[in-house]
C-alpha cells in the first residue's frame, strides 16, 4: 500500500488528515525532529506542533525534548487493535446495510422483492410467531423442520395450519409423526414447488424453487395480494394432493377456518336434515364490523357448480352458510373475499350436530 493510500485509509478510520500525513511520515522515519516530521509529511509547520500534540493523546506516539522538540511512534498494539475495532465495525455496518436492504419493514399495503431465500424463510418465520388463526404453507421437509419450532407454537395457540410439503420425484416426505403438535393437515406434492407462507389472509412470503432461473422472494402485507396468492396455493399446492397427515379430531367442537372444507363436511347432513349449532367468528361484509354469534346452520350450499363436478372445479364457485343466530336473524356466511354474503367467516366452529332418524354426529368425521 502506498503511503498516500495509507494516509487515506487512517483518515477513514478517523485520523484528521494532517495527523494520517504525520503519523505515516514517523512510521518511516523512526523518530525525529518535529521539522523533519513537517517537511517528510508536507504538514504546515506552524500545525505539526498542534497534529503531534493530537497523535500523542490518540496515543499513537510520544514526544520529547532534545534541543528541539522529537516524536516516535508508539508500538503499534494500540493501534492495530484500533484499526481492527474500527474494520470490525465497518464489518457490521455494512451486514446492517444489507439486511435492512434485504429485509424492509412491511407496511400496510406494501409489497417488497427481495433476492436471498433467507430473508424470505426469515420473515415467514415472523409471521407464523404472530399469527392469530390461520397458516398456510408450502415448504420442503428442510424448510419445515426450519420452521418447526414457530409452528408448533402457533399450533397450541390454536391457529390451523395447513402444510404442502414437496419433494422431488425421488425423495419421500417426512414421516407422519414428524408433523405431529405442529400442524392440522399435511399433504404431499410430488413434484417441486415455489416456498409459499400465508398468514392471516394478510401477510404472504413466496420465493421461486431453487432450481428455478430466477431467484428472487416477494414479501407481502396486503389482503388482496395475499388472496392471489392464497387460490394458487389451493388449486396448485393442495386440493390435487394426498393427505398424509391429519390431527382432526372426532369429537366435537370442530373448528375450520376454510368455509369451504366446512360446506364439504356438513353439506350433505344439512339437506338430509341435520341441525348443527355453529359459532361464526369474523366481521361484516359492508361495515367490516368484528362479528361472533352462535346459532343454528340451515344451509350449507356451493352455488353454479353442478354437483357431478369434481370439487376442485367447486373452488371458482359462490360458497355459502345460511345460518339462524339464537337472536333469531338470519345471515349468510362467506368464507375469504367474501362479497355477496353478510358475514366474511374467519372461523367456523361446529358445536354439534344433533342426532336425526338418518344421520349421525360421527358422520361428520368422515372425512374424504
Amino acid at each position: 500500500m502506498e503511503k498516500a493510500e495509507l494516509a487515506a485509509t487512517l483518515e477513514t478510520a478517523g485520523l484528521p488528515p494532517y495527523q494520517a500525513a504525520a503519523y505515516v511520515a514517523l512510521l518511516d522515519l523512526g523518530a525525529a525532529s518535529a521539522t523533519a516530521i513537517a517537511e517528510a509529511s508536507e504538514v504546515p509547520k506552524p500545525r505539526i506542533y498542534d497534529v503531534l500534540e493530537g497523535l500523542e493523546s490518540h496515543g499513537y506516539i510520544e514526544t520529547y525534548e532534545t534541543d528541539s522538540l522529537h516524536a516516535r511512534a508508539h508500538s503499534p498494539a494500540a493501534v492495530l487493535e484500533d484499526l481492527r475495532d474500527r474494520a470490525n465495525q465497518f464489518e457490521t455496518a455494512a451486514e446492517e446495510v444489507e439486511d435492512r436492504w434485504e429485509q424492509p419493514k412491511l407496511e400496510s399495503n406494501r409489497t417488497s422483492i427481495v433476492t436471498r431465500f433467507q430473508t424470505v424463510l426469515e420473515r415467514a418465520r415472523t409471521f407464523i410467531e404472530d399469527a392469530e388463526y390461520q397458516i398456510q404453507l408450502s415448504v420442503t421437509p428442510e424448510d419445515f423442520e426450519a420452521l418447526r419450532p414457530q409452528l408448533v407454537d402457533a399450533h397450541q395457540r390454536g391457529v390451523s395450519t395447513r402444510v404442502s410439503v414437496h419433494t422431488d420425484g425421488d425423495t419421500e416426505p417426512l414421516a407422519p409423526e414428524a408433523f405431529e403438535g405442529a400442524t392440522l393437515e399435511v399433504r404431499h406434492r410430488a413434484l417441486p414447488a415455489p416456498f409459499v407462507a400465508l398468514v392471516d389472509r394478510e401477510k404472504t412470503c413466496f420465493s421461486h424453487h431453487p432450481d428455478s432461473h430466477e431467484q428472487y422472494g416477494v414479501l407481502v402485507n396486503d389482503r388482496t395480494h395475499t388472496f392471489v396468492f392464497h387460490w394458487y396455493f389451493l388449486t396448485c399446492l393442495w386440493e390435487n394432493w394426498p393427505t398424509v397427515y391429519s390431527d382432526y379430531g372426532d369429537s366435537f367442537p370442530v373448528t375450520y377456518v376454510d368455509v369451504r372444507q366446512c360446506v364439504r363436511d356438513l353439506k350433505s347432513l344439512v339437506d338430509e336434515g341435520a341441525t348443527p349449532r355453529v359459532h361464526i367468528e369474523g366481521f361484516e361484509v359492508n361495515s367490516g364490523d368484528d362479528v361472533s354469534v352462535r346459532g343454528t346452520l340451515d344451509r350449507a350450499q356451493f352455488s353454479g357448480v353442478p354437483e357431478s363436478q369434481d370439487p376442485v372445479e367447486r373452488l371458482s364457485g359462490q360458497v355459502t352458510l345460511t345460518v339462524t343466530t339464537d337472536e333469531g336473524e338470519t345471515i349468510t356466511v362467506g368464507g375469504w373475499g367474501a362479497m355477496l354474503e353478510d358475514v366474511e367467516a374467519t372461523r367456523v366452529t361446529v358445536l354439534s350436530v344433533p342426532t336425526t332418524d338418518a344421520t349421525a354426529e360421527s358422520d361428520l368425521f368422515k372425512r374424504p
